[in-house]
C-alpha cells in the first residue's frame, strides 16, 4: 500500500494540514476518532493539557481560525515508526495572531496514531508562547 494511501497516518496528517490551511475546522475535526485523545505537553497555565473525545476536540478547535490565521504550513519530515499506525511529524506554520495582528512562525512536532483512518491520539509539541500571543501577552 502506498505511503499516501487514504487512511494511512501520513495521508491523514497531510489532509489535516490541508483543512487547517483552508480554515475548514469541521473537516479537520472530522479526522478525529470519536474517542480520540489530544495532548499538549507544553500547554501553559490555563490551557488544557488533554482533550478527551471528538466533542472536546471540536470545542477546542472550532474557532481556531479566529485565533490564528494560518497562511502556510511546511512539512519538514514525517518519520515512520515501528508501529505502522504511528508517525512523528516535524512541521512549521506561519500566520497571524488575529487578536493582535502580529505575525507568528513556529515549529511543531506531533506524534499521531491513526486507526481505521481516524486520528486516535495526537500529541502536539507546540510553542506555548503562541497561546500567550493569542491572548495579547507581552511575553510572546
Amino acid at each position: 500500500m502506498p505511503t499516501h494511501a487514504p487512511g494511512r497516518p501520513e495521508a491523514v496528517f497531510r489532509q489535516g494540514l490541508a483543512f487547517l490551511r483552508a480554515k475548514d475546522m469541521p473537516g479537520f475535526i472530522g479526522l478525529f476518532a470519536d474517542d480520540a485523545v489530544v495532548e499538549f505537553p507544553f500547554a501553559p497555565p490555563g490551557r488544557p493539557r488533554r482533550l478527551d473525545g471528538r466533542g472536546a476536540v471540536h470545542d477546542y478547535l472550532i474557532d481556531y481560525p479566529d485565533t490564528f490565521d494560518v497562511h502556510w504550513v511546511d512539512v519538514d519530515t514525517v518519520h515512520r515508526t515501528a508501529d505502522p499506525e504511528v508517525i512523528v511529524a516535524e512541521f512549521s506554520a506561519q500566520g497571524t495572531v488575529v487578536a493582535t495582528g502580529e505575525p507568528y512562525e513556529s515549529p511543531y512536532v506531533a506524534v499521531l496514531t491513526v486507526r481505521d483512518g481516524r486520528i486516535a491520539h495526537y500529541r502536539d509539541y507546540w510553542n506555548p508562547l503562541l497561546a500567550l500571543a493569542a491572548d495579547g501577552g507581552a511575553a510572546a
